[in-house]
């Protein structure tokens, strides 16, 4: 998974949460609503499928517990609250009408809280967070895979895990099994950075982890934050009618993460490491869930670390806050390719989950793993072929029917419906090949006309409530986005597609699916709500290069405003020994790096803690030049000019509403 800084929660009132409607759907009634006949009427049809499914893997999330936390809220020093170890304790009720029942039994087996037994020698923290942290004991020190996402949380899963064993051993090294925040981002809270550079501390990670681990969340870091609200459900109260979780775990920890760069990296498959006196065997994973990605086999405990490859769920080939789409082909040869590397492991742990114990058990489960992938990727593109388009694609309803009984390929958190979409668009992108949708209008435009075609305001809202009443909601949803789209204003309109989205979202297997409907009803009845968020947090624009940094300030740029400009700027980094050219033209900042400029407007000398003065810490120019940490030569306008005219993005942009 990858995660951006995490949001923290807003939470809304009681009233909100009234069971019953007091008028009748569609009006501008904005209240959270029940489940109407017919959402109760889908969950009840779940249940046979969910009473199909391996009552082991019940067993297995409960297995091996040996302590959990005593203390209910982990907080920061300063006395913020990262976590609540009872905001989900609700999932211990049986699934009520609004919440499909599947999805509720996964949330309930991620709501096991605590230090967990993996194998002699092997522990995990798992339930206080979105991802788990694993400890395996070395001759001198401990070893910790992934930190999950925030330095609080992973400092009391250590804590509690140093306390129960009664260890006082170190941590000796930290392996990053991936690029992914959740991975990484709790590493201040179990290890000192300057025990790692002093090299009494070892960090691990796969090849091209750093510009990953920073880039993936940079140039589009603003809108990935905005759409990951949604995803992740960060302003709904959590709750039946609210945010359940995350299908791949619980919730993000409320705290900004942290990096430290790793001191070594892993580039091929084979490759062999002894940490502490333990072997370890690795396969490269890259381009599968992650761009920079490994597992890795420890021989002589025959415990296989499958990373995040193969969980228990469908993942994403494509995640809805926006990315990359991976490559399903690719994945699922990866865990073909595990089976054969590593056919002795008698137990197996991902980063989130609970582990899976026994030769026969892995191997089928793995097995389920690869084909899900290969099956949507082949499915996707065999449908293409004939000639069926994207929407057609994602609302394919055949799926293998053992894939479909086995809990571990269903998708709670990826879907097959938005991952044949994604393999459609990971081969022929976008455009559905029809001229007709070559050029669309732009939404709000578009909107006007269908509300007008469709006889106005009121007869779309006729028509919705109709398509509501009969419990059609991904129509009346369809319908009324158009109405509200046309006029923002109108509240009955925003009432009606409130209504529907909430039915939806109770309706669905799918976390994400879940919050993403749910925030949307709520943005729509209330409006947004400010709670914070950004990608770039202090460890983050650290690790940036300088070239990505100028990548960053250049898409920033005001580009009406610079229309015309020109301005050459020449910076001398004497700390790293680099040059760079800053050319402003056409209204893109061009950076090139090597190049001397004949005459440029300004020269500027000076160290990249200084740069990243000004980027973090609000530096002025002039009181650089004054503390003697930036020499300047020529006209410093020319700079000005640039800074002068980049951009704040607007953190809660409009995502239900034009």
């Amino acid at each position: 998974m990858r995660t951006p800084r995490p949001v923290a929660a807003a939470l809304l009132g009681a009233a909100l949460f009234a069971a019953g409607c007091a008028t009748a759907p569609g009006s501008a009634d904005m209240t959270v609503k029940p489940a109407t006949p017919a959402t109760v009427s889908a969950n009840q049809a779940m249940r046979p499928v969910v009473a199909s499914f391996d009552k082991r893997d019940l067993e297995d999330a409960a297995r091996g517990k040996l302590a959990q936390l005593s203390e209910p809220l982990v907080k920061t020093p300063d006395g913020r609250t990262v976590w609540d170890t009872r905001q989900f304790d609700f999932l211990e009720a049986g699934a009520p009408d609004t919440a499909n029942p599947s999805l509720w039994r996964l949330q309930q087996m991620n709501q096991n809280q605590g230090l967990f037994k993996v194998a002699d020698g092997i522990y995990q923290i798992r339930g206080y967070d979105i991802a788990g942290m694993t400890l395996v004991e070395g001759q001198t020190g401990w070893i910790v895979i992934d930190t999950m996402l925030t330095a609080p949380v992973a400092r009391a899963g250590l804590k509690l895990a140093m306390d129960t064993l009664k260890s006082t051993k170190p941590v000796v090294a930290v392996i990053y099994t991936h690029s992914h925040a959740d991975h990484f981002g709790g590493v201040r809270g179990v290890v000192d950075e300057a025990d790692v550079r002093s090299g009494k501390v070892k960090i691990i990670a796969p090849d091209a982890f750093m510009e990953y681990a920073i880039s993936e969340n940079v140039l589009a870091g603003n809108a990935m934050t905005r759409r990951a609200q949604y995803m992740y459900g960060a302003a709904l109260p959590k709750g039946p009618q609210g945010n359940l979780g995350t299908g791949l775990g619980l919730a993000l920890s409320s705290d900004s993460p942290t990096l430290i760069p790793p001191t070594q990296y892993i580039k091929k498959t084979g490759e062999e490491l002894t940490l502490d006196g333990v072997r370890i065997v690795f396969q490269m994973a890259k381009g599968s869930e992650a761009p920079s990605e490994f597992m890795f086999y420890f021989p002589d405990k025959k415990a296989l670390c499958l990373s995040e490859v193969a969980t228990k769920l469908m993942h994403n080939v494509y995640t809805i806050r926006g990315a990359q789409v991976r490559d399903a082909l690719g994945w699922s040869k990866y865990i073909n390719e595990t089976m054969d590397l590593f056919p002795d492991a008698e137990v197996a742990f991902a980063s989130h989950h609970w582990p899976t114990w026994g030769k026969d058990h892995i191997r089928a489960f793995l097995a389920n793993q690869r084909d899900t992938y290969r099956f949507i990727h082949d499915r996707a593109l065999n449908l293409a072929n004939q000639g069926q388009v994207m929407d057609e694609i994602g609302n394919e309803p055949f799926f293998p029917k053992a894939l479909a009984v086995d809990a571990a390929s269903r998708g709670y958190y990826g879907s097959l419906s938005h991952n044949l979409r994604a393999v459609y668009n990971f081969y022929l992108g976008y455009y559905d090949a029809n001229p007709a949708t070559l050029n669309r209008l732009v939404p709000a435009d578009a909107a006007k006309r269908y509300v007008a075609a469709m006889g106005g305001e009121a007869a779309v809202l006729a028509a919705g409530r109709k398509a509501f009443a009969d419990g059609d909601y991904r129509w009346t949803a369809e319908m009324v986005n158009h109405l509200v789209f046309a006029n923002p204003g109108n509240a009955e309109a925003r009432a009606l597609q409130a209504d529907a989205l909430e039915q939806l979202g109770y309706q669905t297997e799918n976390a994400t699916w879940r919050n993403a409907y749910l925030m949307g009803a709520q943005e729509l009845r209330i409006g947004t709500k400010p709670f914070g968020g950004s990608s770039a947090n202090p460890d983050t624009v650290r690790g940036m290069s300088n070239e990505l940094l100028f990548d960053f300030i250049a898409l920033r740029l005001d580009h009406t405003k610079t229309d015309g400009q020109k301005a050459a700027v020449q910076m001398v980094f004497t700390d790293v020994n680099e040059t760079w050219a800053l050319e402003l033209s056409n209204s893109v900042l061009n950076n090139t790096k090597g190049r001397m400029l004949a005459n440029p407007d300004v020269k500027l000398t000076l160290t990249r803690p200084a740069f990243l003065a000004m980027l973090l810490q609000g530096k002025k120019l002039p009181e650089l030049v004054q503390a003697g940490m930036v020499k300047v030569e020529g006209n410093p306008k020319a700079f000005g000019a640039v800074v002068a005219n980049i951009t704040e993005f607007p953190p809660l942009f409009n995502i239900v509403t034009p």
